[in-house]
């Protein structure tokens, strides 16, 4: 049975960081595009960020760009999502996702498995 499992989520100041993991199993780890979104009650999903099976390719949504950085390690099957300078805003439940064969793809309807999520919470 294909798990995913978020971690590292937790309570921050703003302008401090977290780095989430996403820890797969039973799953061909390497074939999938693996996304970050977020959610907050009453709010669709948003997309975060995504990596390229390959790995070759990432993608970010403008309100994180150049403050969070995705990465992959395809021998430990784990997806990370280092957040840096995080504010208020990136307050939510952080969930990954996997895509089969994905390359950048922000609409969510497009992947596969998801883990339960994790939340985040950025205040003062």
């Amino acid at each position: 049975q294909v798990q995913l499992a978020e971690s590292g989520g937790g309570l921050v100041q703003p302008g401090g960081s977290l780095t989430l993991s996403c820890a797969t199993s039973a799953l061909s780890f390497s074939d999938y595009a693996m996304g970050w979104f977020r959610q907050v009650p009453g709010k669709e999903r948003e997309f975060v960020a995504v990596i390229g099976w390959r790995g070759e390719r990432l993608a970010y949504s403008d309100s994180v760009k150049g403050r969070f950085t995705i990465s992959r390690d395809n021998s430990k099957n784990t997806a990370y999502l280092q957040m840096n300078t995080l504010k208020p805003e990136d307050t939510g439940v952080y969930s990954c996702a996997a895509d089969l064969y994905g390359a950048t793809t922000r609409d969510p309807m497009m992947y596969e498995y998801w883990g339960q999520g994790a939340q985040v919470t950025v205040s003062s």
